[in-house]
């Protein structure tokens, strides 16, 4: 594969762990960051994520590839703008929203050159420090609308993501977008919903600290993810994060009429159910 010089918009969790891939495998002539936050910026250049940091526009003259990992309501900004500027550059973003972020490009002149992904990988940590060698190893990345994207730049983006060890998927915006309501974002909703609940009834901080189990720990975890990052997804997602609501909500009211009504054998059946999960999660 030809290398390429790349920036990156966003040298955060997986703007920095993709700069570590692209460097590893050699996919990188060379890495610019774009970072509007200095300490952020700072950091990206002392862990060696990027070798230098410049303006956007600067950036963009001196690439092959623009990678978008800013949040997603960022995004809608700055893609159109970024494909203004572009020519034969290809541009690509890492978001977990999709339907609103192509609807703004749909119809731009240069919509060929631009590569929607969603790599399937994330923490609930942020920031540069954040970025983890061999993130997205073995995982699923999502290639949405892919045949509204130049064959080239398809192609290129696709034996990239090949190439730091990702399988492919491929699907358009509306599935994209149900299908990450429900094993993303329904998830964060659970996380900060439990962690507020524990908050307001456990006033004893030391007592969370020294009872909470790795079963907590695990469930609360995304608890801990960056505001700034999910309230656009939930934002963007609405719709299809409602109806998730919904089922979730009905599911959790089987639970608690079970134990109001001291039915206990359909509360095992409940959970017998759940447990199918096994076959596809291992």
């Amino acid at each position: 594969m030809e290398r390429k010089r790349i920036t990156i918009v966003g040298v955060g969790l997986i703007g920095g762990s993709l700069a570590l891939q692209l460097n590893e495998k050699g996919l990188a002539k060379g890495i610019i960051g774009v970072e509007e936050n200095e300490a952020h910026a700072r950091k990206a250049l002392e862990l060696e994520l990027v070798d230098e940091i410049r303006e956007l526009d600067d950036a963009i003259d001196n690439s092959d590839l623009i990678v978008l990992a800013v949040p997603v309501d960022k995004m809608n900004e700055l893609l159109p703008r970024i494909l203004d500027k572009v020519e034969k550059q290809m541009v690509m973003d890492v978001g977990s929203t999709k339907q609103e972020l192509l609807s703004r490009v749909k119809h731009h002149p240069r919509r060929g050159r631009y590569v929607s992904t969603h790599p399937m990988w994330g923490t609930e940590y942020s920031g540069p420090q954040a970025a983890v060698k061999g993130a997205f190893e073995n995982k699923a990345v999502v290639i949405v609308n892919g045949g509204e994207s130049d064959a080239d730049a398809l192609e290129w983006v696709k034996n990239a993501y090949k190439k730091i060890g990702m399988h492919l998927l491929s699907m358009n915006a509306a599935d994209h977008d149900l299908h990450t309501a429900y094993i993303s974002h329904i998830s964060h909703i659970t996380s900060f919903a439990l962690a507020n609940t524990v908050l307001e009834k456990e006033k004893e901080e030391d007592a969370i600290f020294e009872l909470a189990s790795a079963g907590f720990e695990s469930t609360v975890r995304l608890a801990k993810s960056n505001p700034a990052m999910w309230v656009p997804i939930l934002m963007q997602n609405r719709e299809n994060v409602l109806d998730v609501l919904n089922e979730h909500i009905s599911q959790l009211r089987k639970f608690k009429s079970c134990l109001e009504k001291e039915n206990y054998e359909y509360l095992q059946e409940l959970i017998e159910n759940a447990n199918k999960i096994r076959k596809i999660i291992k």
